[in-house]
């Protein structure tokens, strides 16, 4: 059986797994079982840098921390390539409406 796509209308209902990268580092193991409470793990990311917002492990966008509340955000400063536009920009009332899932 085949569903004949007239539109992706359909799959704007999926859900898929958005989250932020705040940086990232490598480590021996060695080192990952020596920490404690308290000990600090550097990152690459410099503290004026966008952070990446990612969909299903893509980067599609990089924005800056918000805080409302008692929550963090991000607002969106730059997409990252046509496709991430398209999906981003095609539900602004979703993205509005905060966040969802894993974000």
């Amino acid at each position: 059986m085949t569903i004949p796509f007239t539109s992706l209308g359909m799959l704007k209902d999926i859900n898929v797994a958005v989250s932020v990268e705040l940086g990232a580092s490598s480590m021996r193991l060695r080192e990952i079982c020596a920490l404690g409470e308290g000990q600090v793990i550097m990152l690459d990311r410099l503290i004026d840098e966008p952070l990446d917002l990612l969909v299903n492990g893509k980067v599609v966008a990089r924005g800056e921390v918000v805080a409302e509340g008692n929550r963090f955000g991000l607002r969106i400063i730059e997409l990252v390539g046509g496709d991430a536009e398209d999906a981003l920009t095609a539900t602004p009332a979703a993205a509005a409406a905060g966040p969802q899932g894993g974000l």
